[in-house]
């Protein structure tokens, strides 16, 4: 039952999974870009944190319709990786501690996206089809 289970759904839920995380990757971009949801962290475009802005949102909104999502994933895997020993790690290796948790399990998604791709309902697998 359970692999009737996971062969009927296992390629739509791995859809699911890249729009959903996808949708909440970009939103880290708006903020920082736009200011949208509000915060108070506006880094100058010109900085890392504002790359790491526009990686965010365009790279998500790449992601969030599976347009090129192998090379795609596979930078943005990089850049949590960057992220999380730049940034959280000198605070203190224990990612409770340093509020890195996000930044550890982005890196590993999107390394997973980057090997398996994007699912059945990306444009990815419309093209080839």
């Amino acid at each position: 039952m359970s692999e009737a289970i996971s062969g009927r759904w296992g390629a739509a839920m791995l859809s699911v999974l890249r729009i959903v995380s996808s949708l909440i990757f970009l939103l880290h971009g708006a903020q920082k870009l736009f200011g949208f949801p509000p915060t108070e962290q506006r880094p100058p475009l010109f900085s890392l944190m504002g790359l790491g802005g526009v990686l965010e949102l365009f790279g998500g909104l790449l992601l969030l319709v599976g347009f090129y999502t192998r090379p795609v994933a596979f930078v943005l895997s990089g850049m949590m990786a960057v992220a999380y020993w730049m940034f959280h790690a000198p605070q203190s290796l224990f990612p409770t501690v340093n509020g890195g948790d996000a930044a550890i399990l982005y890196c590993f998604l999107f390394l997973y996206f980057a090997v398996v791709g994007g699912g059945t309902w990306s444009l990815d697998a419309a093209r080839k089809s």
